[in-house]
């Protein structure tokens, strides 16, 4: 063997005086200490057993037992967006591992940066089909930004380091570290800091000078400029880097429901949401602009609609962390690939050095604008069968709650409403399932952001359909002290697919009545439900009862509040633009359109 490749052979780290000795499983716990990590979420078995021996007497981090592993791992999502730290999911090899996929596969389309630790089984079982042994490394390889296999005890800390530092750094994202039970049972000298490689792994920053000055030059140029914002605004924690952009330029803006509360919703220069459910004038914006300035967005269908006619006059400057994102659907007139704080601060220099003493004049853009903001405002018709309105008590759980509350969302009709109807003025106030659009993500999500910012009133506001996914963790919020507040929008229903069958499919509601609203058999009646868990439980049925139900559930901090919202089940979500259609198509009320000439391909 040559002198090169002894070297090259992973080696024990070299053991001194002071070097403690330690089980694999040992390492772990002190690898999170030493990262800092303060909260944890999970559920023991058998392969991460040895785990959570040494975490019991660990009095830094505080590990909440779940109910399910599905629960820890968009626990540890809500408690990343609310806070900007790595959430941490803890389960055991084989079901315990692979009820995590959802919640990996949700944080990796959202960018959220969350490290999930597995045991697996022993390293000599492997590929023998043994009791609960699952490929976890290989199941979530497509979905996480790195899945490590750690069989080795020496291992633990450099993988854990390794994990953490992927997770936060570049793109966020979920990473994976998988660990065989003898690996957690082996004892080894713990050395730290260990020694984190990353061949191949450079997160570029620093955008290029010539980039950043062509793309300013757009903007001065443009007649109709937009800043389309994405929720990669949020993740680089450049919510004021961005104002001090859009106050220089004098741009229109839009915020996308990632972004939501990346700009104040109070600021003149926004528009609203984009997208299928988005405010007319955003939507509009968009299309008959000459000029995106897309920062930390990905151009989805959700957005654009039919993509080939998307925004077709406009010239495209795209900004992002992650190279992989820009020209993947539309092509960028200026690509820049670089971390939005810094791009922002320099997009901000080069533009006012560009632009001189003059802005340019963009008056009759904002004169259009303006009348679609008065021609079009956001609003609802009330229901015709006597029940409440789903957007009022949405919109009235935002304004008793303010600003500084939290809002996580299931996934549906509820969700766009209240990324619609809830005014957002900061970031990491709305945590939302935009990509992957998982039902069950509220009321984990809720927790985990409960857990982090416990200082701030948080609300899941969920559906009847979604609220059955995940509700088990009422039970880990009522014994673990996690007051969070619930409101059910109850329409008694899966809502959105309900809308869909009435719009796409004449009428037939099939196999999407839930029975738990009004005039039905209530299986389950969730007043009794909660109660059952430990908390607080109110049902609402009259739009005069609504404020008192919200304001005893705002000085209810003793237990979970769980809030019935008995709501129409006829209400839709509006605007909206047909799957596979121009966003020209833009419907603000069933049956009724803006007046365009623009004819489909």
């Amino acid at each position: 063997m040559s002198a090169d490749t002894a070297a090259a052979v992973p080696r024990p780290p070299a053991r001194t005086a002071s070097t403690p000795v330690l089980t694999g499983a040992e390492a772990v716990v002190r690898s999170l200490d030493l990262l800092g990590v303060t909260d944890v979420f999970g559920l023991p078995g058998g392969a991460i057993m040895p785990v959570y021996d040494p975490l019991m007497d660990d009095d830094a981090v505080r590990h909440i037992l779940v109910r399910h592993e599905q629960g820890a791992g968009h626990a540890a999502e809500g408690y990343a967006a609310a806070s900007g730290r790595v959430g941490v999911a803890l389960a055991t090899s084989g079901p315990g591992a692979t009820n995590l996929v959802t919640a990996i596969a949700d944080a990796y389309m959202d960018s959220v940066p969350i490290v999930c630790i597995t045991g697996q089984v022993f390293s000599t079982l492997m590929g023998t089909d043994a009791f609960q042994e699952a490929d976890i490394v290989g199941i979530t390889m497509p979905i996480t930004k790195h899945s490590f296999l750690v069989k080795r005890a020496e291992d633990i800390p450099g993988a854990i380091a390794a994990a953490f530092e992927i997770a936060s750094t570049g793109r966020p994202g979920p990473v994976l570290v998988d660990i065989t039970k003898d690996a957690q049972q082996a004892e080894v000298p713990f050395v730290w800091p260990p020694n984190v490689d990353l061949p191949g792994y450079r997160p570029v920053t620093k955008a290029h000078g010539k980039q950043i000055q062509a793309a300013a030059q757009l903007i001065a140029d443009a007649k109709k400029p937009v800043l389309y914002v994405g929720g990669g605004v949020v993740r680089a924690r450049a919510s004021e880097e961005l104002r001090s952009l859009a106050e220089t330029t004098g741009a229109p803006l839009v915020t996308t429901l990632m972004a939501r509360g990346a700009f104040p919703d109070s600021h003149p220069q926004h528009l609203g949401m984009p997208g299928m459910h988005g405010t007319v004038p955003a939507v509009l914006a968009l299309q008959e602009a000459d000029l995106i300035v897309a920062l930390g967005a990905r151009f989805d269908d959700r957005v654009t609609g039919k993509a080939a006619l998307f925004a077709p006059h406009a010239k495209v400057v795209h900004v992002d962390i992650d190279p992989a994102e820009i020209s993947k659907i539309r092509t960028a007139d200026v690509p820049i690939v670089g971390d939005l704080k810094d791009v922002l601060v320099d997009l901000d220099v080069a533009f006012r050095a560009v632009s001189g003493a003059a802005s340019p004049d963009i008056t009759e853009w904002w004169s259009f604008l303006d009348g679609l903001r008065d021609e079009f405002p956001l609003g609802y018709t009330q229901p015709s069968d006597g029940l409440m309105a789903p957007q009022y008590v949405i919109q009235r759980i935002g304004e008793l709650t303010g600003p500084e509350g939290i809002y996580a969302a299931g996934v549906g009709q509820h969700q766009m409403w209240a990324a619609q109807f809830i005014k957002y003025e900061r970031p990491n106030a709305w945590l939302n399932s935009g990509g992957a659009g998982t039902m069950g993500y509220s009321v984990p999500a809720a927790m985990g952001a409960k857990v982090a910012a416990p200082d701030r009133v948080v609300w899941a506001i969920d559906g009847d359909g979604c609220f059955q996914m995940t509700n088990q963790e009422l039970a880990t919020c009522a014994i673990n002290n996690i007051p969070i507040k619930v409101a059910i929008i109850n329409n008694s229903s899966l809502g959105m697919v309900r809308q869909w069958q009435t719009l796409f499919y004449d009428g037939r509601h099939s196999n999407t009545d839930l029975n738990t609203g009004h005039g039905t058999v209530r299986i389950p009646d969730f007043v009794k439900l909660a109660e059952a868990y430990g908390c607080l439980a109110i049902r609402v049925e009259k739009e005069e009862d609504v404020d008192a139900a919200i304001q005893k559930a705002l000085e209810t901090n003793d237990r979970p509040v769980v809030i019935d919202f008995v709501v129409s089940a006829d209400a839709m979500v509006w605007p909206m633009v047909p799957q596979g259609v121009s966003n020209s198509f833009v419907q603000y009320a069933r049956d009724h359109s803006p007046a365009f000439d623009e004819q489909e391909d």
